[in-house]
Formats: structure tokens, sequence, C-alpha cells
């Protein structure tokens, strides 16, 4: 059952891009999740009542939440999505391709590559990073789309003591490594050409850039995650939270940069009571009380 859901920054387009990622990508589908209440919103998302504030998507059976917003953030390659294809796929892998390039850019041309006979790096048109992949080995759909943490700018070599770090927190298991083995250009020998492990039973990858970067993870691109309970999320609040000023509503930024969601399991339910998203504005570590 999927528990880490990755959450994509959309400036006010989350409806029309849910549309076209249901077109674009296999097996997906899309519906608005939510609106705006029509009242009791802060000045700056009075444009949004009524609107649609997160969409879900669907892709393969994994769910991907798109949220409607401004334009204080957008996405960028520091966090992408994955998606595996099965040998006998390559048709949908190149149709796939084809569409998410369509007003995008290709950051690694779709090609045969040592670790894949087809794959390929493409930056949407509204800045979401997907990366294509086909695979040797025959792939579940439920395993097939994935996030994947590239530690670069700031971040730069810290995939390990990241996946140490979430194993600490969160229960992630290590489930392969491949460390680069010599130093190349911004990675150290050390450092992780790509690694795999799991939250739950979620797959997430994770590779510390081989090139310097200028940029790293921010909001554009979130990871939320359900706690049972007001003690696991203030234990889980208390652990990841290391910047003060970038709380609120629930989100938080950890020691690495990566912005996370900590939400009650039961958050669909404590948003319908009467005045919730008022109240939800008011906090940053989510009460559920409060609510």
């Amino acid at each position: 059952m999927q528990k880490l859901t990755v959450n994509l920054w959309m400036q006010g387009t989350a409806e029309e891009a849910g549309e076209f990622y249901a077109r674009a990508l296999p097996e997906a589908k899309t519906e608005v999740e939510s609106r705006y209440p029509t009242e009791g919103l802060l000045e700056f998302q009075e444009p949004f009542a009524g609107k649609a504030l997160t969409v879900s998507l669907w892709v393969r059976g994994t769910k991907i939440t798109l949220i409607n917003a401004g334009q204080e953030f957008m996405p960028n390659p520091a966090i992408s999505i994955i998606v595996v294809f099965n040998a006998g796929q390559r048709e949908s892998l190149d149709a796939t391709w084809a569409a998410l390039l369509e007003g995008g850019t290709a950051l690694m041309p779709l090609d045969t590559y040592p670790f894949s006979a087809r794959y390929g790096w493409v930056n949407d048109k509204y800045g979401v990073s997907w990366q294509l992949m086909e695979s040797d080995e025959p792939v579940e759909p439920r395993a097939s789309v994935f996030p994947a943490l590239m530690f670069g700018g700031a971040a730069q070599n810290r995939a390990v003591e990241a996946i140490e770090y979430y194993s600490q927190v969160l229960g992630a298991k290590l489930d392969s490594a491949f460390p680069y083995g010599e130093p190349t250009e911004a990675a150290t020998a050390e450092a992780l050409m790509y690694a795999q492990f799991t939250l739950g039973e979620d797959c997430v990858a994770a590779m510390d850039s081989a090139v310097p970067q200028d940029f790293t993870f921010n909001p554009g691109v979130s990871l939320e995650w359900p706690c049972d309970g007001q003690a696991e999320i203030d234990r889980v609040w208390e652990a990841l939270s290391a910047v003060p000023e970038a709380e609120a509503c629930g989100w938080l930024t950890d020691k690495f940069g990566v912005s996370w969601q900590i939400v009650p399991s039961n958050m669909g339910e404590l948003m319908e009571r009467p005045g919730a998203f008022e109240h939800m504005l008011k906090m940053k570590k989510l009460v559920i009380n409060d609510f």
C-alpha cells in the first residue's frame, strides 16, 4: 500500500497539468481532489477561491499530487520521477517521451546507455523532471513509478548520509547502492552513482550529481508522509525539521534541503471539519486537535 506521495507545486496550472499528464503518461488518470474554500483565505490565496487546491494523478496506480498554488516555487530536477518500462513496452516509452518533451527540454537524450537499452531524462513544460527507463528484468506496475533524489549544489555528496538518516527517522531500508568508486568531477569516490531504498513499501532512488549543479531541493517538489496519531507527527517533525522559517501548514525542510509534508493519516477527514482550512493556515506543525 502506498504511503509516500510526491507532491508537485503547480503555478496555477494544476488542473491543466493533470489533464496533460493523464494523456502523456502510461495508464494514467486524474481528478480534482480538493478545492480552496471561498472564504478564510490569506490575501495571496484569494485569487484561488473556489478553484482546485489539489489534483490527484495516478500513474499505474501510484498517486502523485499536484498542488495548485502561486509563483513562489517551481519544480526542478533535484527530485525527478522515474517511470520504468518493461522490455516489450518500448513503443509506450517512446510515446511517453514524445509527449513529455513537447514544450520541454531533454536533460539526457533518449538513447542507449550502459545501464539501460532505452533511457531518457526530460524536463517537461511545467518544470517537472521525468526519467524514462527500459528494464531487462520484469517490473510490476506498482514498483515502476517512484521519485529520485539527486544530491547536488549545497547537498552534494550527501546521499549516503541522507539514506542513513531516513533509516533512523522513517525506517528506510537500503536495497542497493553503487558508489562512483573514484572521484568524478563533483562526486567523491564514496558518493553514490545510484541507490534504491524503500520507505514502507515505496521505492525511492537517490544519487549524487556527477557534475556541479546550481540548484538543489526546494518546495517545488515535496514528499508527503502520513503519520498515525499526534505522537508520531511530533516525533517525525522534531527529527526532520531543520529550517524553522520554512515550517508552515505541515511543511518542513530537512537538513538536506528536502521539503516534506508531515500530515495525519486521516488528513482528508480532518479537512472536512468546519473551518479546517483556516485552522490549518495558523499552524506550523499540524496538531490534530486544532482542526
